[in-house]
C-alpha cells in the first residue's frame, strides 16, 4: 500500500526538505553568474555607461620601472628604399655637412637585410618598453615603406621630447671583422646640451649589450666599442641623449649567423632595454 504523508518518518522528511534547499542553492548560484552567453551583453552596457568611463579614465597607467618615460625609437633604413633611389639619394644638411637622405643599408650573404633586422629588434625592444610602462615613440611604423630621411628621423623624437633613444642599425664591415660599436654624437650646436648625457648612455648600453648578447666590441671599428661620430645626422641634430648602435656586422659570418637568429634580436632587445632602464633610473623622475 503506498504510504500517505502523514505516515512519513521524520528522517524522510527531513531529506525531504534537505534536497529542496539543496536545489534552491544551486537555483540561486546559477542566477548569479551569467552564462558566458549573456556576459558580453552586460560588459558591453557597463562600458557604455558614465560611471564605467569615469572609472575607466582615472585608472593608473601600468606600473612598471618605466612608468611615465616616454623612449624614443630609430629602426635604421627602410624596407622599401632600393625602390626610390631619387628619393633616398637627395642630399640634406645634417648640421655640419652634406648627407643622403637615407641608404638602403646592408644584408647577410643570405640576403637577410639590415632595415629588417633593425626593425625586427625595435619591434621586441617596444614591446620590452611598453611592458615596463614607457610610451614608445618610432621613426617608421613598418618595413615596407621609403625613408623618412635622416633629418626628419631626428625631428620626431626631438618633437617628441623622449627622455632618451637608440638608432639600430646593423653594420656592412669587412668579412674578417667582428662586433658592435656605440656610435655616439660630437658637439655640434643642437646638440651641444645633449652630449654628456649620451655618453652615459653610451656606457650602459656597452656595459648591458656585451655582457646579455655575447657579442664583441668592434675588431675595426671605434676604441673600446666607442666611435665618436660628427657626420650622422642622426647624431649632429638630435635635441634629446640619444647614440646608435651598430648590433654586429652582417658581412662577417660569425656575427651574421647570430644576427639573424630571433633569440639573439630578443637578447640585443632586452639588453637596449637594460641599459634604458639603468640610465633613465640613474636620471631620476622627468
Amino acid at each position: 500500500m503506498k504510504p500517505s504523508v502523514g505516515n512519513r518518518s521524520p528522517l524522510r522528511i527531513a531529506a525531504l526538505l534537505l534536497m529542496l534547499m539543496l536545489v534552491a542553492a544551486m537555483v540561486g548560484c546559477a542566477s548569479s553568474h551569467p552564462s558566458k552567453a549573456t556576459q558580453p551583453k552586460a560588459i558591453e552596457s557597463a562600458a557604455r555607461s558614465p560611471l564605467y568611463s569615469a572609472i575607466a579614465s582615472r585608472a593608473p597607467a601600468a606600473a612598471g620601472a618605466l612608468a611615465g618615460k616616454v623612449v624614443g625609437i630609430d629602426p635604421g633604413h627602410n624596407g622599401d628604399n632600393y625602390t626610390d633611389p631619387a628619393y633616398i639619394d637627395r642630399t640634406i644638411w645634417n648640421g655640419r655637412e652634406e648627407e643622403t637622405c637615407d641608404t638602403t643599408g646592408t644584408e647577410t650573404d643570405g640576403g637577410y637585410t639590415e632595415a629588417r633586422f633593425n626593425f625586427d629588434v625595435a619591434s621586441f625592444l617596444a614591446a620590452d618598453l611598453r611592458r615596463e610602462g614607457a610610451k614608445v615613440v618610432l621613426t617608421r611604423a613598418n618595413n615596407v615603406g621609403v625613408g623618412p630621411c635622416v633629418t626628419r628621423r631626428s625631428r620626431i623624437l626631438n618633437s617628441a621630447h623622449v627622455a632618451v633613444a637608440v638608432d639600430i642599425h646593423a653594420d656592412g664591415g669587412p668579412a674578417n671583422g667582428r662586433g658592435f660599436t656605440i656610435l655616439e654624437p660630437v658637439a655640434d650646436g643642437p646638440n651641444d646640451h645633449v652630449i654628456a648625457a649620451s655618453e652615459r648612455f653610451g656606457r650602459d648600453l656597452l656595459d648591458r649589450y656585451e655582457r646579455l648578447t655575447g657579442m664583441p666590441v668592434s675588431t675595426y671599428d671605434g676604441v673600446d666599442g666607442i666611435s665618436f661620430r660628427d657626420n650622422l645626422a642622426g647624431l649632429n641634430l638630435t635635441t634629446v641623449p640619444k647614440v646608435l648602435i651598430e648590433c654586429g656586422n652582417m658581412r662577417n659570418p660569425t656575427d651574421a649567423a647570430l644576427l639573424v637568429r630571433e633569440s639573439f634580436q630578443r637578447s640585443a632587445a632586452r639588453a637596449i632595454d637594460a641599459a634604458i632602464v639603468e640610465y633613465l633610473g640613474r636620471a631620476g623622475p622627468g
